[in-house]
């Protein structure tokens, strides 16, 4: 380095060099970035090779604004596009640890949750990421160091644009490579994972960024006629209720128990040879208890807000960032206002900060009359306190006394922490050993799960105690996955097989018990999602779904829909598995024969389109156009979540 410094004429002396260096440093940090901290699923030549140069393009193109800047000032611009680039890829390394998934720029605007995030980031930080910054360090070396002449000429116009010429011949070649082999990879982008694999991590970037703002341009350009497409869809692709289940929970309380980072394995599930979930497991065999053992989350980048989102709504999450943050001021036709007509108080309860997922916001949106946040719990002992807000037996006995006094029939939903990455709890609460995989996530995942079923078994006693038990549906169901596909080894060995891709899909299941005093319960197998919640709810309070714009259908219908679409475009269904592009048998596991891919390319088409009109009622605002046949539209500055007007819990 000393002789390269030392001599007038070397690389590092002038502009040009410094910019070469620059590229090939953030070209070579960013493939081996993109090869060895996300799972692509790269397979053959072709995806190898965009790969690889991916990054090129991109860095060539950024870093090359700096050649626009005159004297000292193209230095500092050099290293400034660098570090933040370096920052976009660092911070989306971190954010794919955990939601195996990428940023966007909704996920940004949703900083009102990072005050609540501490531990679990923490805990996604490896020793290793500082070698992520080393180049950036050298950068600011070059920049600031006396040792190296600085080159303050004004670098040539042709050959400045013949850089940015080349460097977007570069990226004109990447993207014609991409869409030979992936064709439509912009136009149906549902799957961020796709972008990133064969444009890279900063055109993924500008892809989002895209997106995003044509997401916000779609309320100001709708209109009332964009609203018929997807009335005439939803009524076409509504299920008509099963007479043995219409109205079997009419008049009843709804009590909805909202079972953080829940999977379904945990059913009948034994570590140790001890069950981890034993109220559970009873509560499935339950004579009153509908028990559904296919049931998957739906969920993209929203995870906890988007099931919340579909469970209100029977409308898909957003493909970017969360519905809870970006569209908080849309007209929605909700659980709460549709049976605030039917004379139901609602209610929200949470331990945790009314902001976190803006619910004090969208909330009032939905209908919910009151939404008893942390405010109202005692919180003060530290013993009782998860990093999300209260834990779970405490938040059940603190949250009795307020769901007694709500006036009856009404509509409620508790929602838990305890069973939250990463997992940690203060071991004088746990009631059984960890596991033995050596990932800590997935070791401690079993003992807050624990925790958490305990929870569920205090409340139910509580219920019966308090005489709610005996004229409520009472209705669980997991919220998304608990462990990510970054845990697939040490998953493999708690379920005991190879996590393909076939398998990763299945683990998506979540529970969903539905418990309703006098029904003949029992095992049900049909596929669904958390779409179907709403209609499947209503349809057992004695309550017609079909006027309202809702994208899933009765559960219990024998005219339900077992097509489960997943956010990314993927699709699960008792016959056909869709994963990734690729299509599986799901008696087998394996790929499908080619006799059977055009039924499935079909199936896929329908989803695609199910999903696309989803967004576009959301982005949209559409239900604003729309107003069902005795329908009451919700006015939220109605609703005030104050102390002072939670003290009298008359509905309003």
């Amino acid at each position: 380095m000393k002789n390269l410094v030392n001599k007038k004429d070397n690389l590092l002396h002038n502009f040009l060099g410094i910019y070469i260096v620059a590229v090939l440093m953030l070209w070579i940090k960013t493939y081996i970035s993109q090869l060895s901290q996300f799972d692509l699923g790269v397979e053959g030549i072709i995806q190898q090779f965009l790969l690889l140069i991916n990054p090129l393009g991109s860095a060539m193109l950024f870093l090359g604004f700096s050649f626009i800047f005159k004297g000292k000032r193209k230095y500092t611009s050099l290293v400034v596009v660098y570090t933040l680039m370096s920052i976009v890829l660092y911070a989306n390394i971190v954010y794919y640890r955990f939601f195996s998934d990428f940023i966007t720029l909704p996920t940004l605007s949703q900083t009102q949750n990072f005050g609540d995030l501490g531990g679990s980031v923490l805990s996604l930080l490896k020793p290793y990421d500082i070698l992520f910054f080393v180049d950036v360090f050298v950068m600011f070396y070059l920049r600031f160091s006396k040792r190296i002449q600085k080159d303050t000429k004004r670098f040539g116009y042709k050959k400045g644009m013949a850089i940015i010429a080349f460097a977007l011949a570069v990226s004109v070649l990447n993207l014609g490579l991409a869409e030979s082999n992936r064709p439509q990879l912009l136009t149906r982008g549902f799957d961020r994972n796709y972008i990133v694999k064969y444009l890279g991590m900063y055109n993924y970037t500008i892809y989002d960024s895209v997106e995003t703002m044509k997401a916000s341009s779609q309320r100001a350009l709708a209109d009332s006629n964009d609203i018929t497409e997807v009335i005439n869809y939803t009524k076409s692709n509504y299920a008509k209720p099963n007479a043995q289940y219409f109205g079997a929970a009419k008049g009843m309380n709804v009590i909805y128990l909202h079972l953080e980072s829940f999977q379904n394995f945990l059913i009948d599930y034994k570590l140790n040879g001890e069950e981890v979930t034993p109220f559970l497991n009873s509560l499935a065999k339950d004579k009153n208890t509908l028990y559904f053992d296919n049931f998957f989350h739906q969920t993209g980048q929203g995870k906890t807000s988007d099931a919340e989102f579909m469970l209100e709504n029977s409308l898909f999450g957003l493909p970017q960032g969360s519905a809870y943050i970006t569209k908080a001021q849309n007209t929605y036709q909700a659980a709460p206002s549709i049976l605030k007509d039917y004379g139901y108080t609602s209610a929200v309860f949470h331990g945790n900060n009314g902001s976190f997922w803006n619910r004090n916001v969208i909330y009032k949106s939905f209908g919910f009359d009151k939404f008893f946040d942390a405010s109202y719990y005692n919180t003060g002992t530290s013993e009782d306190m998860a990093e999300y807000g209260l834990l779970d037996k405490p938040f059940f006995e603190q949250s009795q006394s307020l769901l007694s006094s709500l006036p009856q029939p009404f509509y409620t939903k508790l929602i838990t922490v305890g069973n939250h990455y990463p997992y940690k709890m203060n071991q004088d609460l746990v009631t059984i050993d960890k596991a033995n995989t050596g990932d800590a996530s997935v070791d401690n995942y079993f003992q807050t799960a624990r925790y958490a079923d305990e929870a569920i078994q205090q409340v139910f006693q509580q219920l019966k105690e308090s005489g709610l038990y005996d004229h409520s549906m009472i209705v669980l169901y997991g919220d998304h996955y608990g462990i990510s596909d970054n845990h697939n080894k040490a998953m493999e060995q708690v379920i005991g097989k190879e996590i393909t891709p076939y398998e990763s899909a299945n683990l998506q299941r979540v529970p969903l018990f539905i418990h309703v005093p006098g029904i003949q319960g029992g095992t049900n197998h049909s596929y669904g999602g958390q779409t179907d919640l709403l209609p499947t709810l209503l349809h057992l309070l004695g309550i017609e779904s079909q006027q309202f714009v809702q994208f899933g259908s009765d559960l219990l219908s024998e005219e339900h829909d077992e097509v489960v679409p997943f956010r990314n475009g993927d699709f699960v269904s008792p016959t056909i598995y869709s994963i990734n592009e690729k299509f599986y048998d799901n008696k087998t596991g394996l790929p499908l024969d080619e006799s059977q891919v055009e039924e499935a390319k079909t199936i896929k088409n329908e989803v695609d389109h199910k999903l696309a009109l989803s967004d576009r009622v959301v982005n949209g605002d559409l239900l604003r156009f729309y107003t069902p046949t005795g329908y009451t539209p919700v006015d939220p500055s109605q609703y005030n979540y104050s102390h002072d007007e939670n003290e009298n819990v008359e509905s309003k």
